[in-house]
Parts: structure tokens; C-alpha cells; sequence
């Protein structure tokens, strides 16, 4: 059995945390991040092509947008994954249970893992994190990016990028497990392993 996992939602949200507990927890499981996806921009290495991340009518760099991932290589990477599962998770490190079930789990994690059409349909569960939006300022405000923040950046890109593809989401009729990103870590893991583990048992 394959199960593809979307642990998607807003910057800060507790996204990663969350993946990285189920990570350790589930068999045969294996983790696609979206962030591995950007394109390349002006601060990447030498070798690389030259900025490829636009300056918007906001006058920020758009890296909230979904033009800023290369979702055709995210989605190529998801293939591979549902072609083999037990070759993809050797060749990522993760050992293989060899147990009766056959049961292979793959996470997506990301901040927008329902905008884009081929992969949505591939979810067996879509789970969503929320915070207020002034927790996630703060939050965002406590982290450290290769890239730091300019000014006003939260306010006038990031929060309005988040609010118009949730809309969209929304809009299109995605359904998603809705998770509340104020709960503490343990409650929010157990919730969703619980979830998951009972979402397979109805399936086998």
C-alpha cells in the first residue's frame, strides 16, 4: 500500500516539527521537502543560474509565490517515489521494514502543497496548520533564514501570499485536515498519528 501525507499550512505554522515527529514514528516512511524546491536565486553559489526569483508589484522578492519552486521537479521526485518506493527510500537512507503489510508512507511537507493541480490528487490526507497572525509574526520574527527578512516583508508579502492561496484552496474545493498550530507539539503529533494510523487500518 502507498500513502502519500501532506503536511502543508502557513510559514512558522509548526509544519516541520510535526513531519519530523510522524518521520520517527511510521513504517517505511520517507519525507519530501518543498523548500528543497526554490529555484535558484542571487545568494545561491556561483555555479548556479543566475536569480531566478522575480522582485513583485509589492516590492519584495516573491519567494511566497508558487512560481519560486520548481514544482516539476517536486512532482518528478514524487513519481519516482510511487514507481518504487522501497528503491527511493535506500537511496534516501531510510531502512525498509519487511513486514506483511507493505505499507509505504511518504510525506510532503510545505507551504504550498495544495496550489499545485498534478500533485493534489496524489494525497491519500491533506493536513493544513493554521497559527493567528500574531503568532506567526512572532514566530516568523525568532527565525533565522539564509536570507534574513527585509523590512515590512511579513506584513506586506508573506501574510497577504499566504491569505490569497488559501483562498484558492478554498475556492477549488481542497479538502484538507485543518490542524490547529497553537496546540502543543505532542497533542498535535498524536492527533494526526492517530489519524493516519486508523486512515490505514480502514484502507487495508
Amino acid at each position: 500500500m502507498k500513502y502519500i501525507v501532506g503536511i502543508g499550512g502557513m510559514t512558522n505554522g509548526g509544519k516541520t516539527t510535526l513531519t519530523n515527529s510522524l518521520l520517527k514514528s511510521l513504517p517505511n516512511c520517507c519525507v519530501i521537502h518543498q523548500d528543497d524546491f526554490f529555484k535558484p536565486a542571487a545568494w545561491a553559489p556561483l555555479f548556479q543560474p543566475q536569480d531566478q526569483i522575480a522582485v513583485g508589484e509589492d516590492g519584495f522578492k516573491q519567494w511566497d509565490v508558487l512560481e519560486s519552486l520548481d514544482m516539476e521537479a517536486m512532482l518528478s521526485t514524487v513519481q519516482a517515489w510511487m514507481i518504487s518506493p522501497r528503491k527511493f527510500a535506500r537511496a534516501h537512507g531510510v531502512s525498509v521494514q519487511l513486514d506483511a503489510s507493505d505499507t509505504h508512507i511518504l510525506i510532503l511537507e510545505g507551504f504550498l502543497l495544495y496550489s499545485y493541480k498534478p500533485l493534489v490528487d496524489l494525497y491519500s490526507r491533506r493536513y493544513f496548520l493554521t497559527v493567528p497572525y500574531e503568532e506567526c509574526k512572532w514566530r516568523r520574527s525568532t527565525r533565522r533564514y539564509m536570507v534574513p527578512d527585509p523590512p515590512g516583508l511579513f506584513d506586506g508579502h508573506v501574510w497577504p501570499m499566504f491569505q490569497k492561496y488559501k483562498r484558492e484552496m478554498e475556492a477549488n474545493g481542497v479538502e484538507v485536515v485543518y490542524l490547529d498550530g497553537m496546540k502543543s507539539r505532542e497533542e498535535l503529533f498524536h492527533q494526526v498519528l492517530e489519524d493516519i494510523q486508523n486512515s490505514l487500518l480502514n484502507r487495508s
